[in-house]
């Protein structure tokens, strides 16, 4: 199977974009979808849904709600990091407080990894 296509999860993540969290939503409009280079929303990568994906960085970016505080759901995201490190992908995880309070710092954290070799 192609990690990148899971029938399954194609279709939700298709409708995911319509329902973007007003951080998620903040951060693409304001940011990612201007970079020069391809980012993808909602992307599948074998049994997960990422919330922003840069194939040419190995980037994988989640934006974190209060949930993901809950103890099950640490310990569901370290499986999920885990899982995606061992395909080769960085995943950078940001609080919603992040983006709310933080948003430029969260930007640049973002495009220095992206172009590590620019100022």
């Amino acid at each position: 199977m192609n990690k990148n296509n899971n029938p399954d999860l194609t279709h939700i993540a298709q409708t995911l974009p319509k329902n973007m969290t007003n951080e998620e939503r903040h951060l693409w409009y304001d940011f990612l979808k201007e970079l020069p280079v391809t980012i993808q929303r909602q992307k599948v990568i074998d049994k997960y849904i990422v919330d922003f994906y840069c194939a040419s960085a190995k980037l994988v970016i989640e934006i974190d709600g209060s949930q993901h505080y809950e103890k099950e759901t640490v310990e569901a995201d370290a499986t999920r990091d885990t899982f995606l490190n061992n395909l080769g992908l960085v995943v950078k995880r940001y609080a919603n407080n992040e983006i709310n309070n933080d948003f430029e710092s969260v930007c640049a954290d973002i495009y220095h990894f992206i172009f590590p070799n620019e100022k």
